[in-house]
């Protein structure tokens, strides 16, 4: 599904969202962000939200920290629960130094160059995530509750 600037505007207006969380993970996979309101979300969309890389460890050293996150709309979601009773959006981020380049620190960037040279090498990636999970009898002992492995 494709999602442009004015379906975001339009989802968050129709849901009543009054903050908007900014995502990005740092360089060991961990996410970070920042919150937006309603009333901040069209100028974000446009020009981006800076924020001081040197706070993200991994990032940048304090004397070339000024680093912008531009929310992609592709990746806008409503988070389907409220915090506080209030309804909560976020989307995730590419992160761009302040002339407008990616920066080179940021995973999706990476991951983006990747796969850009792998199509350029007629391959194709798949990618899908595996959940797992066990059930524990209480949360004082690590006992399972069965021992059932797949299809059982």
């Amino acid at each position: 599904m494709t999602r442009t600037r004015e379906d975001v505007l339009r989802l968050v207006d129709e849901a009543g969202v009054r903050y908007i969380r900014l995502c990005f993970t740092d360089i060991l996979g961990k996410i970070k962000g920042m919150s937006i309101t309603r009333s901040e979300l069209e100028q974000v969309l446009d020009e981006g939200q800076g924020f001081d890389g040197s706070s993200v460890e991994g990032f940048a050293r304090i004397d070339e920290s000024d680093l912008m996150a531009i929310p992609d709309p592709l990746t806008f979601r409503i988070i389907p629960w409220e915090i506080a009773g209030e309804k909560i959006a976020m989307m995730f981020c590419d992160i761009q130094n302040p002339d407008g380049s990616p920066y080179e620190g940021d995973p999706r960037w990476v991951l983006k160059r990747q796969l850009a040279r792998l199509k350029d090498k007629g391959w194709t990636f798949y990618v899908g995530p595996e959940l797992e999970y066990f059930y524990f009898e209480s949360d004082k002992e690590a006992k399972v509750l069965d021992h059932a492995g797949y299809f059982d």
